[in-house]
């Protein structure tokens, strides 16, 4: 009986875990039919709103229901406090996050100046000062933003959440896997009139990088690795100062990337990547070389990497 009640006990994370998973998709999907025609509804009042495509409406609905059902996964998965999820007060930690920061601008900022230099990638000539400055700002702030939503769900929660489940390595690996399969959801287009079952139908489309080989490879590869520093930096220094900085480090460069510069002429993309940046060899190498970094950085044991106490 005591085995089975610890066998039990021992599920419930990845239970919790599994059905957040299908409540946020399968729920953003209905949701979002529904948002669509509250916009429509005040068009005249947020006419740019109004004016997007579905696929958006479904993405943000997820997005909504993620950050919605945050917080009850978390509390399912046994965390009962910020500081279990890796988010402690800030006094003494503003050198794990500027040192994440730093690490994360300099390493893509390398892929960023080998692609330029080697002229894989030119200067968007059209945009204006006005253009450059408002793409700057705009990332900094998709950058801040993202990072630590990111880092509080999947590094706090479902990293955490799986490491009082598994031995750390596993969760460290299965955590980053789900992490990369999530960026593959793909902007399908809609077409047609939009009714109740449209966000379901166009789910599986958006679903579709899943099983698409040629987008897996290295795009899998460096979102996994991504996956893995992140993961390797909280369980390291015992909360996400650093995972933050890193993250958003990497953020900016892949939205000032893609807005500030095009690919060259014959470009060799599948080493140097599109716009996306993280779609390419070159990448694959330095975030290689960032974990082997890892190694010399001073950011906690080596030989017993930190653990929140169970």
């Amino acid at each position: 009986m005591r085995c089975g009640e610890t066998y039990r006990q021992a599920m419930r994370p990845l239970r919790a875990l599994v059905i957040y998973i299908v409540v946020v998709f399968v729920g953003g999907a209905l949701l979002a039919p529904w948002l669509y025609w509250l916009a429509q509804e005040f068009a005249h009042s947020f006419p740019k709103i109004a004016a997007q495509p579905f696929n958006r409406y479904v993405d943000r609905s997820l997005i909504l229901l993620a950050l919605a059902g945050l917080w009850p996964l978390l509390r399912a998965l046994g965390m009962t406090s910020w500081h279990e999820v890796g988010l402690v007060g800030p006094d003494g930690q503003w050198k794990k996050l500027s040192g994440g920061l730093l690490v994360g601008f300099l390493s893509l900022a390398i892929v960023a100046g080998l692609a330029i230099v080697c002229g894989n990638r030119v200067l968007t000539r059209t945009a204006t000062a006005h253009e450059v400055v408002a793409a700057i700002f705009g990332a900094v702030g998709t950058a801040v933003i993202v990072a630590i939503m990111e880092e509080i769900l999947y590094r706090g929660g479902v990293f955490g959440g799986l490491r009082k489940l598994f031995y750390w390595p596993l969760a460290l690996v299965v955590s980053s896997m789900i992490y990369a399969l999530v960026h593959f959801l793909h902007r399908a287009d809609f077409n047609g009139v939009v009714n109740w079952h449209s966000g379901l139908v166009l789910l599986p489309r958006m679903m579709s990088g899943f099983v698409d080989v040629q987008a897996l490879v290295p795009d899998f590869f460096n979102l996994t690795l991504v996956g893995v520093l992140l993961g390797l930096a909280y369980q390291r220094t015992g909360n996400l100062y650093f995972s933050i900085g890193l993250h958003a480090g990497w953020v900016f460069w892949l939205k000032t990337y893609g807005a500030l510069t095009a690919t060259a002429p014959g470009a060799a993309t599948w080493f140097w990547g599109t716009s996306k940046m993280i779609d390419g060899w070159l990448t694959l190498i330095v975030l290689v070389g960032v974990l082997v970094l890892f190694r010399l950085l001073p950011l906690g044991r080596k030989s017993e990497p930190f653990s929140i106490p169970q």
